[in-house]
């Protein structure tokens, strides 16, 4: 977990469900973003209210192509409910999430 100064760093926001219902819309936008940008790629999760595996899936698998291209992908404004589902499928050993700018000073 860090926080991030990556000026080229590109931020993709995924709404409040990232869910088996919504991931059709959202992981072609993040493969997008994966494959048109440079730099840190940031996934604000600041307005999720649900995810499910397949979210879970579409976060990992769109790491794993970030990893491809060379780029990282950082989780941003992650839910403290959304954080324990990182922590029990520990995912969260994983993924990078930002830490809030409060807890880096």
């Amino acid at each position: 977990m860090r926080a991030t100064g990556n000026p080229e760093a590109q931020v993709v926001s995924v709404g409040n469900r990232l869910d088996v219902g919504t991931v059709a819309g959202v992981r072609p936008r993040l493969h997008d973003a994966v494959d048109s940008g440079h730099g840190d790629l940031i996934v604000d999760l600041s307005g999720l209210e649900m995810i499910d595996a397949t979210g879970l899936g579409v976060l990992v698998g769109t790491h794993r192509r970030a990893l491809a291209a060379e780029r990282r992908l950082i989780l941003r404004g992650v839910p403290p409910r959304v954080m324990r589902v990182l922590a029990v499928t520990r995912l969260n050993r994983v993924l990078t999430v930002e830490l809030p700018m409060a807890a880096v000073a």
